[in-house]
């Protein structure tokens, strides 16, 4: 700007920009301080998600289609040599064999098996090793490259009105990196053998037999013994706030932390409940809305195998494990899927017949009114602080790409893709898309049996729906 455009600036202008500047000056702590004067709890609390809203801008923004893979040359650089020399230092080592540090660094990096793992619980601690990082900055690494898609878009009339059914969904990639997911596979499958001999609670775990094609997934439930239907009891659907299942195993806590730390989950709805569900190729589970026993957002973490989610507000059955929507979404390994908003409670969502064994980790926290008689809050798990974005760890994706939409690419093609359905004209995507023409989702009573059976009694069974 030129020496005559800032003479015409008012005063107030340039006040403003004088604090913008300061403000830039200061760290998170320094700039909440300032603004949070006077200010009630509730503002405070208000102002600080801003404040760590903006500061994990860049990191929000990152491209989930290259996922991480490449790394900056400015983490590389000014980081590992800030890192390396700082070890120097320490041990008094000379700065030629400091720089030889540097390189051997930035070359471990570069490799494409390259892995950081945490020392938090969520890998093997042999497997850690002193690679130069600090905990903090290793952290912080990982942080940087977590893959976050926030734009789905699929448009249906609502009420007469256009509406994206999809809002409020989110999908986080590379949050648990293939060590981690196989540790806890590993957790998992133990579980799993101590529920078949008898060693868990009878309604945490529970293995029917499979009578036909997409019935009879395993599941395992914690925190909570939730009814997908009504029980020989006579309880409806819901939390059973009398029962007590198995509480969350260690490993499960971990992943909540990791989740709530690095902004996948909100520290205002930490997870106090799962169900594991182990599928067989075929598994299914039919179109549902979560029961609001649970709060939203909630969430759900994929492994062994990816398979599709299919969205929509009316769904339709086609055969045993087949069903049809207006978009389907695909859940890669180790992905971490957030269902909130009308993506939580407009939009119906099934799992079609999986194409081979899969196993899902569904989180959610319970409404306060409907936790169980005994339940008490695990310390564990209280507190838990959202991650800050450090700056002097620099993103590598701070000129980020921009997202396309995934399902259909914009709101025009699924009003098309909407109008095809309703004329009885199928278009062939991943997953058959269709429609109920306006008719309401009807699950019939044989689609699952209750949790807590571990014996089939044939086609009479009581309708489940499950978490995915």
């Amino acid at each position: 700007m030129m020496e005559g455009d800032m003479s015409r600036k008012s005063p107030e202008a340039r006040r403003g920009e004088d604090f913008i500047e300061l403000l830039k000056t200061m760290d998170h702590e320094e700039v909440l301080q300032v603004l949070s004067g006077g200010f009630c709890q509730h503002c405070q609390a208000l102002l600080e998600t801003r404040i760590h809203n903006l500061i994990n801008a860049k990191v929000n923004k990152m491209s989930l289609s290259n996922g991480g893979t490449e790394v900056s040359k400015e983490f590389q650089s000014a980081d590992a040599i800030s890192i390396n020399s700082s070890n120097a230092r320490q041990k008094g080592v000379t700065a030629n064999s400091s720089s030889a540090s540097v390189n051997s660094h930035q070359k471990s990096i570069d490799h494409p098996g390259f892995e950081i793992l945490l020392n938090d619980g969520l890998a093997d601690v042999s497997s850690v090793v002193d690679n130069g990082l600090s905990e903090e900055q290793k952290e912080q690494f990982r942080f940087s490259r977590v893959g976050r898609k926030k734009d789905f878009v699929c448009s249906e009339r609502i009420n007469g009105k256009p509406t994206n059914i999809l809002k409020g969904l989110e999908l986080h990639t590379k949050v648990f990196n293939p060590e981690e997911q196989k540790k806890i596979v590993e957790c998992v499958y133990n579980l799993q053998r101590m529920g078949r001999k008898g060693q868990l609670r009878e309604r945490t775990y529970s293995e029917p037999t499979k009578w036909m094609r997409g019935k009879g997934r395993i599941t395992m439930q914690f925190g909570c013994c939730y009814n997908y239907a009504m029980d020989k009891n006579g309880k409806a659907p819901g939390i059973v706030q009398d029962e007590v299942v198995d509480p969350l195993p260690p490993t499960f806590k971990q992943m909540i932390k990791r989740m709530v730390r690095w902004h996948v989950l909100p520290a205002t709805c930490i997870p106090n409940s799962c169900i594991v569900n182990i599928y067989d190729e075929g598994d299914c589970i039919p179109p549902h809305i979560d029961h609001h026993d649970f709060l939203r957002p909630f969430c759900t973490v994929s492994f062994l195998t990816e398979c599709n989610i299919v969205f929509g507000s009316n769904l339709k059955i086609l055969s045993p494990g087949e069903f049809s929507g207006p978009v389907s979404i695909p859940l890669p390994v180790g992905s971490v899927l957030v269902l909130n908003g009308n993506g939580a409670d407009i939009a119906k969502h099934c799992i079609p017949g999986v194409p081979a064994k899969r196993i899902s980790i569904t989180f959610r926290k319970m409404d306060d009114s409907k936790l169980p008689y005994q339940f008490s809050p695990d310390p564990e798990l209280l507190g838990i602080k959202p991650l800050i974005y450090s700056p002097l760890t620099k993103s590598p994706y701070q000129q980020s790409q921009q997202q396309k939409p995934f399902g259909y690419p914009s709101v025009v093609k699924s009003l098309v893709q909407q109008s095809n359905h309703q004329n009885g004209n199928l278009t062939a995507t991943k997953s058959r898309s269709g429609n109920t023409n306006g008719t309401s989702f009807f699950i019939n009573k044989d689609d699952f049996p209750p949790l807590g059976s571990s014996k089939s009694s044939g086609p009479s069974r009581a309708n489940r729906v499950g978490s995915k």
